[in-house]
């Protein structure tokens, strides 16, 4: 005799609602156009640089990516895709990406507006820069003790 199976038996996730994954599949099919387009090729460089990579959905409604901390996040706008670094300033840029968000300490941005060729050798670059940043960082530090 088979067990019925029961809603309540789905998955966590499912149970949380749909993974980040899945809503930022959602986003780019929403979007519909050269911005869904752009969002889903970047993703897809993301991906290839860092197979590794965390897939998250912050801030209602912000794809993010992952690895050892924040990489990069992916706005869209209506001119533009902005795909903001985290440590941006902190990496190098040998061919100029970073064309947004120049003034801050911190944070640097690359806005693709519509038609904008994506290089993507340096992105990939800057993808695996921010990653090894980012792994660094986290090795560096030392480790909590537990208090008793």
């Amino acid at each position: 005799m088979k067990k019925a199976v029961t809603a309540k038996q789905s998955s966590a996730k499912e149970a949380n609602g749909p993974s980040p994954s899945r809503l930022i599949d959602g986003r780019i099919k929403e979007l519909g156009d050269w911005r869904g387009e752009t969002l889903k090729r970047l993703r897809g460089l993301i991906k290839e640089a860092d197979p590794d990579v965390v897939e998250e959905w912050k801030w209602r409604g912000v794809p993010v990516w992952e690895h050892d901390g924040i990489i990069c996040t992916g706005e869209t706008y209506k001119a533009v895709v902005k795909m903001t670094f985290a440590k941006g300033a902190a990496l190098d840029d040998p061919t100029g990406l970073f064309n947004s968000s120049l003034e801050g300490n911190v944070r640097r941005a690359i806005d693709f507006h519509e038609g904008a060729k994506i290089d993507e050798k340096a992105f990939k670059a800057l993808i695996r820069a921010a990653v090894a940043l980012n792994t660094s960082k986290a090795k560096s530090k030392p480790a909590r003790k537990r208090s008793t």
